[in-house]
């Protein structure tokens, strides 16, 4: 017997024009737009349909409108196809428990709407960049990072998988 998984996408995989198409042909989408509107206290779904990506960059606005579209997607497809289990990337963990039934949509999109907001306030004091590394081994980037030090401070930041690490 085989076995379904979903696993949902982290920030860095918005793109403008996200969620357009569902929103012009599924009347779900359209209602769930226009409570995402109203919690987000913005046009999060203008914002997704149109950008500008320099607008859908930023992690406050990031993180919810990824969140919403994957909602949607979930419930789109779930009378045809339902998840056995479900895996998130960083903020993909908050759409794979609301998927699970953690939390219902209104509450997911509270506490992602939070996330984004804190870690967007954040990088505001302290202004910084990350970059993923790909293809080298973990000892490689340390060396790099302590060689970089003597310009300005960096460190890998996270651990994605072997052959992937973010430096920050």
């Amino acid at each position: 017997m085989s076995k379904i998984v979903f696993v949902f996408p982290g920030q860095g995989s918005q793109s403008p024009g996200m969620g357009k198409d569902l929103f012009e042909n599924s009347e779900f989408a359209k209602e769930t737009y226009k409570k995402a509107d109203e919690i987000m206290e913005t046009k999060i779904s203008e914002i997704s349909f149109n950008g500008p990506g320099d607008l859908l960059k930023q992690t406050n606005l990031t993180q919810p409108a990824l969140f919403i579209h994957s909602y949607i997607l979930f419930n789109l497809l779930k009378d045809k196809l339902s998840a056995d289990f479900t895996a998130g990337h960083s903020l993909g963990e908050y759409t794979a428990l609301c998927y699970s039934g953690a939390f219902n949509f209104e509450n997911g999109l509270k506490l992602v709407k939070a996330r984004g907001k804190l870690m967007k306030d954040a990088g505001d004091i302290q202004k910084g960049t990350m970059a993923a590394l790909i293809g080298l081994d973990e000892e490689k980037v340390f060396e790099i990072c302590e060689i970089a030090k003597e310009n300005q401070i960096v460190q890998p930041a996270n651990f994605n998988c072997p052959g992937q690490i973010v430096i920050s």
